[in-house]
């Protein structure tokens, strides 16, 4: 049961927004009491508020691929992660 918020602008964000986004997160603290985090870039800033069931030190978000060319926010909920894990080694 997490909690994930963002906004997503043509326009350059700012400290208003990321105040507005942290905030956000903030308020959904009681869904995802373990950790909070946030990704800002020039056109969208996202958080996600993370209750740990599995993995409590690795699942830290907002994650990245390779190049953090992609980020994302996730509830988490992969129920085959164990096979998709194999594929991807």
């Amino acid at each position: 049961m997490c909690g994930i918020s963002g906004i997503l602008s043509q326009k350059r964000q700012n400290g208003n927004t990321i105040d507005i986004v942290k905030n956000m997160v903030n308020t959904l603290r009681h869904r995802g009491p373990d950790e909070r985090g946030i990704y800002v870039d020039d056109q969208i800033c996202m958080g996600q508020a993370r209750l740990s069931i599995i993995d409590p030190e690795g699942g830290i978000q907002p994650i990245h691929n390779e190049d953090e060319s992609l980020w994302l926010v996730c509830n988490g909920e992969i129920f085959n992660y164990i096979e998709l894990w194999k594929e991807l080694e």
